[in-house]
């Protein structure tokens, strides 16, 4: 059925095994992707919504390195808000309130489009491996696929078992079965498993919710786009809204705990701590009268309603009872109650930088399989794993991005070295580079590297070279460009700022914390120019972090070099650690374990200390 040898066969169709199967595609390698459901390719198993802090930034990063996630959601949204704007640009983060159903059907558009990629509807039951090396997978219906290299996307299918109450049973998402026999494959293999759980709030009608008593939340007046291709701005938008739960709420969420899985033993895995079911929030913050709730539309022409703020296990009827109290619930109708899944993943230790699997070659796993939670953190490494897998079956080097190159770096970095013992999202501060990873420079960061593996496109590299180019122009305009008292006074005055008494260079003004880019277009000299050389607002806004933050920049920039010295020097994979008598036992044992690929990484390793650094730098002839 299935002639030949395919180059990447991608297993599962969700944001990581999407984002595989396309790079790998577009890369040139013969890709076939395999899912128990095409119809649900690119399917939000959770919120409608992409983005938001951090995770921003990756939806950037994917869309600069010629992935396909920025782009569908800017062609399904119906809401773009910019988070954090009252901050740093370091903290800035894009997040979209997607059309649930459209963006599902812009993924399968995408993916069909995309030359050199099939696709074969099934569940995939093992792996053949032969001699240490990956060979292809068998389907459920016992059909052999072929294979130079594969992509493990499983998401929470695996042994998935979905809680409601006391009620219990196997499925990877409501309405859909679960993926059995796979983990027993790779258990065999010598792969080490665990479970974890995520869970999802209950989904109501908007028809039967009373808006007047929310607090609106619109999009913003002129709202941006993820995608630094020619997708289109959003003209029109629909709203969110914001309630809160009530101690009426919380008591009658109580009443059911003791038919709770998460409480009366049902559950025993570790759920995402940053994304708490609202029964472990009231339990956990039993000091708050009050949660907050977001009412988020599904689409633009659907009366579905998701309930954010609100994911739970309870029994139905409980769900039901304290969502009715709530405010503008009172008449709430359900489409389905929420419920807690529970599902196998494989510690991301046992991967190397490249989302290689250590112990079988050609084996790579992305997305909820490594424990993480988000469709962000997995559609980046699904798009990471497709590079990969291609460049492995050409016996090129792994394209690997450092932590000050990228946020998908940091992530990939945290979870091989530390590992994660509950579901691993991003946020800024986990970034210690985030002043150099902005999502406004992500393409100026990102997208040479890409083109230069052959992924992102000539169109995206020559964007890149005009904005770097004009920005640049820009910057030393305003370095050399001097203004006069009488230009910037008035100015100066009505954003209560200190005035000046002699020219200087347009920099020390717009250096200033209480003057933006929109200010100093009022000055003739920076308008006659923005016009003469068609400056962009984007580019506009680049010039002006790049000026404002410059200090911050460089400090950043000169850590980052520093870091970048550890890079250098490689740890060969078959390094004896037990042969150094100065390391710990502790070191000696974390060492062999994560096996770090250069010094930089062994320094992040948690139990290892600056001495056992030194050590090495020592053996390793430094």
């Amino acid at each position: 059925m299935f002639e030949g040898v395919y180059d990447v066969v991608v297993v599962g169709g969700g944001h990581a095994g999407a984002e595989a199967a396309a790079s790998a595609a577009n890369m040139g390698s013969r890709t076939l992707l395999v899912t128990m459901n095409l119809q649900n390719i690119g399917q939000m198993s959770c919120n409608p919504a992409m983005g938001g802090i951090a995770k921003g930034q990756i939806v950037r990063e994917i869309d600069a390195l010629g992935g396909y996630s920025g782009m569908v959601s800017d062609e399904s949204a119906i809401q773009f808000k910019m988070l954090n704007q009252s901050k740093g640009p370091a903290m800035w983060s894009p997040r979209v309130q997607s059309d649930r159903m459209l963006f599902a059907k812009k993924w399968r558009d995408h993916l069909e489009q995309t030359q050199n990629l099939d696709f074969y509807q099934d569940m995939i039951i093992d792996v053949m491996v032969n001699d240490g090396r990956v060979e292809g997978v068998i389907t459920s219906l016992g059909i052999p696929i072929r294979a130079k290299s594969v992509v493990l996307t499983n998401g929470t299918f695996l042994n998935g078992l979905i809680h409601i109450g006391e009620k219990n049973y196997g499925g990877g998402r409501a309405g859909e079965k679960a993926s059995t026999g796979l983990t027993d494959s790779l258990e065999k293999l010598g792969f080490e498993s665990g479970r974890m759980k995520t869970g999802t709030p209950p989904r109501v009608d908007g028809r039967s919710l009373n808006y007047d008593v929310m607090e609106e939340q619109a999009g913003d007046e002129n709202p941006a786009k993820f995608s630094y291709t020619s997708t289109t701005p959003l003209k029109q938008q629909r709203s969110c809204y914001i309630t809160h739960t009530s101690p009426e709420v919380h008591d009658l969420l109580r009443s059911g705990f003791d038919r709770s899985p998460m409480f009366n033993g049902n559950i025993q895995s570790t759920g995402p701590r940053y994304c708490p079911s609202i029964e472990d929030k009231i339990n956990r913050f039993a000091d708050k009268s009050r949660h907050q709730i977001f009412v988020e539309p599904e689409g633009w022409d659907t009366v579905e309603v998701y309930v954010n703020g609100f994911s739970t296990s309870l029994p139905e009827d409980i769900q039901y009872q304290a969502l009715r109290s709530v405010n503008g619930f009172e008449n709430v109708k359900f489409f389905r109650p929420g419920y807690a899944i529970e599902y196998d993943y494989f510690p991301p230790t046992q991967l190397k930088n490249s989302l290689e699997t250590k112990l079988v070659s050609g084996l790579f796993f992305a997305g909820q399989i490594n424990g993480t939670t988000g469709y962000e953190e997995a559609a980046s490494q699904g798009l990471m794993a497709g590079i990969n897998a291609h460049l492995k079956i050409h016996d090129k080097a792994p394209f690997v991005l450092k932590r000050n190159e990228a946020y998908i770096g940091v992530l990939i970095d945290d979870l091989i070295t530390k590992g994660t013992e509950e579901p691993y999202r991003m946020f800024t501060s986990r970034a210690e580079y985030r002043t150099l990873l902005r999502q406004d420079n992500a393409d100026l960061r990102l997208t040479p590297l890409s083109y230069d593996l052959g992924l992102a496109k000539k169109e995206r590299m020559d964007a890149v070279e005009h904005k770097a180019s004009k920005t640049h122009e820009l910057v030393n305009f305003f370095n050399k460009q001097s203004y006069v008292p009488e230009e910037v006074n008035p100015i100066l005055e009505q954003k209560a700022s200190a005035l000046v008494k002699q020219s200087d260079k347009l920099t020390k003004i717009l250096s200033r914390p209480r003057l933006t880019r929109d200010d100093l277009a009022k000055i003739p000299s920076v308008k006659a120019f923005i016009k003469e050389h068609a400056i962009s607002d984007e580019v506009y806004e680049q010039a002006e972090i790049q000026i404002k933050y410059s200090g911050y920049i460089e400090k950043e920039m000169a850590n980052a070099e520093k870091l970048n010295r550890l890079d250098h020097i490689k740890i060969p994979d078959d390094f004896d650690y037990d042969i150094l008598p100065s390391l710990s036992h502790e070191a000696k044992e974390k060492l062999n374990h994560i096996k770090p690929s250069n010094l930089s990484q062994a320094s992040r390793i948690s139990g290892i200390n600056p001495s056992d650094i030194s050590v090495l730098l020592v053996k390793l002839g430094r």
